[in-house]
């Protein structure tokens, strides 16, 4: 059994052949149970109340079987200490077989943000040239590159809290995409308007911007939040956008976006258009066609899934073993 440590993942992966993984991954029959986050009470003198989490997320296809677990303690930096920390677990389908363990904390940036990417592929403007990107974490980066890897973005912006924290993400797209125009911006309406995707990654508790500053063929995605009492947009937003999901169970349960218009009475979940398996299979249409697709605002949500953590690891695997 391979023990696949942090920098293994790094030096493997890249986004087109991960985009491609993913896609045949969610072509084919999988299986793909609830996954289950454990919210947890504090413990200890110095205890975070920070809605410490543990999660747990599998999946399994003909080829191999796998469980990712993860926990989530937002009170860590504090201490020093990583906020995010994960390991995956794989099998072999036919035998059982343990194959490998591997790093979920690195996988979980490269899967989430090429989960993104696939996403996008059917839902963005296929000549799609800005991105404004919210969030300066440690997941941030990747967003813009996997974006980058299948649409022809020309411009990225940056927004967050910290002028450092901007300064540093700004600098790390463009050390690895020379080519892209990255700009630091503080006041993101500046930009909003004239952006073809929107990438949040924040941990934002509420909306960071509003359905009247975003403008027509906008394609939104949403992946920083994963609980049912915060959100990165508003209703509205949710309201007027065709909304697209990684997984209905995951999202329905988890996701403020969707909970709170729900709740509102202003959208229902079977306004869900569809889920990324769907997009793949071609089950459902991504972007409409012709004027329509130039006028609608796509939206995905996604708060993780068991599933582009297997394809991922597994893809891993393939190249170490």
């Amino acid at each position: 059994m391979l023990v696949i440590e942090a920098l293994d993942v790094q030096k493997t992966l890249s986004f087109i052949p991960l985009v491609a993984a993913l896609r045949t991954a969610f072509s084919n029959d999988f299986g793909m149970p609830q996954r289950h986050v454990y919210h947890l009470p504090a413990v200890g003198d110095n205890a975070s109340p920070q809605n410490d989490s543990f999660a747990v997320l599998p999946a399994w296809n003909d080829q191999v079987m796998g469980v990712k677990a993860f926990t989530h303690l937002p009170g860590n930096p504090a201490k020093g200490l990583e906020t995010l920390a994960s390991k995956m677990m794989l099998f072999s389908r036919p035998t059982g077989e343990p194959l490998a363990v591997v790093d979920g904390t690195q996988l979980t940036f490269w899967r989430t943000a090429a989960v993104s990417a696939l996403a996008a592929d059917y839902l963005a403007k296929k000549d799609a040239k800005s991105l404004l990107l919210f969030g300066t974490g440690k997941l941030a980066p990747y967003m813009a590159l996997a974006h980058a890897s299948v649409r022809p973005l020309k411009t990225i912006y940056v927004t967050g809290r910290t002028p450092e924290k901007i300064a540093a993400t700004v600098a790390y797209i463009q050390a690895q995409r020379p080519d892209l125009q990255v700009q630091a911006v503080s006041d993101p309406e500046s930009v909003i308007g004239q952006v073809d995707i929107i990438s949040c990654a924040t941990g934002a508790s509420e909306p960071l911007f509003s359905y009247e500053q975003v403008s027509a063929g906008t394609h939104i995605d949403l992946v920083g939040n994963h609980s049912r009492d915060r959100r990165e947009c508003d209703s509205k937003t949710v309201q007027q956008a065709r909304v697209f999901v990684d997984s209905r169970l995951n999202v329905l349960n988890e996701a403020g976006e969707l909970l709170f218009p729900i709740a509102e009475g202003v959208f229902s979940a079977e306004q869900v258009q569809g889920e990324l398996a769907d997009l793949c299979h071609g089950r459902i249409a991504g972007r409409s066609p012709g004027d329509a697709g130039l006028a609608e605002i796509t939206l995905f949500k996604s708060v993780g899934t068991a599933l582009s953590d297997l394809a991922a690891a597994y893809l891993v695997y393939q190249q170490l073993s």
